[in-house]
C-alpha cells in the first residue's frame, strides 16, 4: 500500500490530475499514474449552472462523474408530479451507479457544479482490472447507506427544531466552506427554503421560523437569506442532537 500511495503522488500523472481537488478523496485516489493517464485521456470537464438536470430517473447510464465543487441533489417524482430530495452529493463524491444500466434517481445541480466526466465503459473496464478502485467505490457506497439511515433517524424521530439544525449540521461538515477559522465556518446555503422543506418533510413556514429561532440564538448568522455563518460548531450539534 505504501508503494501504491507514493506511485499515485509522483509527477508521471496527467497535469490535471496533479491539480485535482478531488483526487486524493475521490475515486482517483486508488489509481496508479498509468491508470489516470488512461481515463484522462477520455475525461472532459464541465462547469454546470445551478439547476441544471444531469441524470433523469430511467435514463440509460453512459457516463459517470466525480464531483469537483458544488453540491448535487438527487431527486425522486411520484406519478402525480410531486418531488422528494432523497439526497446530497458534494465533492469528491462519484456521481452514477455502476453495474446499473439505467439511473434510478433525478440528479440536478443546486448550485454551480464542476464535475469531471467519464465514460461508463471505460470506467467498468478499470473497475474489473482494479480491486482498489472496485474497494474505493464500494467504500463509498457503504457511507453514502451510513449517511441514508442517519438521515431515517433524523426525518423518522428527530423534531421540527432539531430537523433544521441537522441540515445546517449536514451542510456545515460537508460542503467547501468559503471560509473556516476563528469567526466560525462561513457558506452559502445549496438549497432554497422551499427544497429545504422538501428534504426535511417540512412546510417552508417551518424552516423559516426554526432558520430564525437558531439566528435569535445565536447558534447561526445569516445573510441575504442564503449567507450563512456558523460561529460554534458544537452549539450547532447540540441543536442537532447529534
Amino acid at each position: 500500500m505504501t508503494e501504491h500511495r507514493r506511485d499515485i503522488h509522483n509527477s508521471d500523472m496527467p497535469v490535471l490530475c496533479q491539480a485535482c481537488e478531488a483526487r486524493h478523496h475521490g475515486m482517483c485516489g486508488s489509481l496508479t499514474p498509468e491508470e489516470l493517464t488512461h481515463l484522462n485521456k477520455v475525461a472532459s470537464r464541465r462547469e454546470i449552472k445551478a439547476g441544471t438536470a444531469l441524470v433523469a430517473d430511467s435514463e440509460p447510464v453512459t457516463h459517470y462523474s466525480n464531483i469537483l465543487s458544488g453540491v448535487v441533489k438527487l431527486t425522486k417524482i411520484l406519478a402525480d408530479g410531486r418531488q422528494q430530495i432523497v439526497g446530497l452529493q458534494f465533492a469528491p463524491d462519484f456521481l452514477g451507479r455502476p453495474f446499473k444500466t439505467s439511473s434510478d434517481t433525478n440528479a440536478e445541480s443546486a448550485t454551480t457544479v464542476r464535475i469531471c466526466t467519464f465514460p461508463r465503459k471505460a470506467v467498468d473496464r478499470m473497475i474489473e482490472e482494479s480491486p482498489n478502485l472496485e474497494h474505493r467505490l464500494l467504500q463509498q457506497t457503504l457511507n453514502e447507506l451510513d449517511e441514508a439511515r442517519g438521515w431515517m433517524v433524523t426525518l423518522g424521530r428527530k423534531t421540527a427544531a432539531e430537523k433544521v439544525a441537522s441540515f445546517l449540521y449536514l451542510i456545515a461538515t460537508h460542503i467547501d466552506p468559503e471560509s473556516e477559522g476563528a469567526d466560525g465556518i462561513v457558506f452559502e446555503l445549496p438549497l432554497t427554503r422551499a427544497d429545504i422543506a422538501d428534504f426535511l418533510g417540512l412546510t417552508i413556514e417551518t424552516v423559516s421560523r426554526q432558520m430564525t429561532k437558531l439566528r435569535k440564538d445565536g447558534v447561526i448568522q445569516i445573510e441575504n437569506n442564503r449567507h450563512v455563518t456558523v460561529p460554534d460548531m458544537e452549539r450547532l450539534a447540540h441543536r442537532a442532537a447529534v
